[in-house]
């Protein structure tokens, strides 16, 4: 008599159970019946780790959504693309293939796979904040994600790692004869070796993993990245002493979803991941401007107490930098599509 009470226990129970479920409105049903498909942890993918504004900026991200969502959507850090062998220019393609569910991606690495993102990497196309703002925040942002989803992933908010500044090891760099001779580490994107080519330098592809030992070692004379790498890095203990704050680039990050990922998700958690992303992105703007976008520039303070020559190069000095690299602009423009490239200098111009 045991088992069978044991079962007509179990029978009420699962008819209870149905009945409070038919009882919850439709939207609610959906939402119970979706949520019990979705994965028990979401993968982000992250260059670098939350010591740094980008991974700060991911971990922010994650938290909001697991908050947000009741624990619904977990999300694991997994820093130094460590989901692809730590090699950052494939990020984009594991993203659309599913082997990373999510990324905080930075628009350098993705361009080898979407010519686009290059528009961000055109030497000396964005003068000050307000240049990158212009374009992030208004229509030529709204182009890029419309191109980024047709792409193959769903781009929900931006973020920032800021305006990428030449260090080596060698001497000051004023004049691009500085540059001549010197082994500069640049990330895998062809604009990237055209643009030092053109300077005289001689770029060496490398991930920014390997990079590190190299500088050290003397074996790669220096590189090019924002200030927050510099000094969450501490590259000044590897060589870097000299500084050339050019803002010949800056870099935007895209806070980015794989398709099959977000459609498993209800509207509402959608609608939750996003406002998150946002969010996040705000914050972590700031956090990457922190100390110099402020009058005064109090990070580079701190940064030459540590025995680090900044070089701040005139208006005259800078354009012989953009000089250098105008035939390398041209190249690329119609590379990257004149029109988009057109309309990002009209809203530059415009700001």
């Amino acid at each position: 008599m045991k088992p069978r009470r044991h079962f007509f226990a179990s029978l009420v129970a699962t008819a209870a159970a149905a009945a409070s479920l038919a009882m919850l409105p439709a939207a609610a049903q959906a939402q119970a019946a979706n949520a019990s498909n979705y994965k028990s942890e979401y993968k982000m993918s992250l260059v670098v780790g939350t010591a740094f504004p980008w991974g700060k900026g991911g971990e922010i991200w994650a938290n909001l959504v697991k908050e947000r969502t009741q624990g619904r959507i977990n999300i694991k850090l997994y820093p130094g693309v460590s989901l692809i062998q730590g090699d950052q220019t494939r990020e984009f393609s594991a993203l659309r293939q599913g082997v990373i569910d999510m990324a905080v991606g930075s628009t350098i690495n993705w361009s080898p796979q979407v010519k686009e993102l290059n528009l961000f990497s055109l030497p000396f196309l964005m003068p000050d904040y307000k240049s990158i703002d212009a374009l992030t925040q208004g229509e030529v942002g709204k182009d890029i994600f419309k191109v980024l989803d047709k792409a193959g992933v769903v781009p929900l908010a931006w973020g920032e790692n800021g305006y990428r500044e030449i260090t080596n090891s060698k001497r000051p760099i004023r004049t691009p004869e500085d540059l001549k001779g010197l082994k500069i580490r640049v990330v895998g994107s062809p604009l990237f070796l055209d643009t030092f080519t053109a300077l005289g330098a001689n770029p060496t592809q490398m991930s920014w993993a390997d990079a590190q030992p190299a500088f050290a070692s003397g074996a790669v004379d220096g590189q090019e990245n924002p200030m927050s790498i510099f000094t969450a890095a501490k590259l000044q203990n590897v060589g870097q002493k000299n500084v050339t704050m050019w803002g010949y680039v800056a870099d935007p990050l895209v806070f980015v979803v794989n398709k099959d990922v977000w459609d498993s998700w209800t509207r509402a958690d959608q609608d939750i991941v996003r406002q998150a992303a946002i969010d996040a992105g705000k914050q972590e703007i700031e956090i990457a401007r922190k100390g110099l976008a402020q009058p005064g520039q109090p990070l580079l303070k701190d940064i030459a107490a540590l025995g680090v020559n900044i070089v701040q190069l005139t208006p005259a000095e800078r354009e012989a930098f953009v000089k250098a690299t105008r035939p390398v602009y041209t190249k690329w423009k119609p590379r990257i599509g004149d029109a988009l490239v057109t309309k990002a200098e009209k809203a530059i111009a415009a700001r």
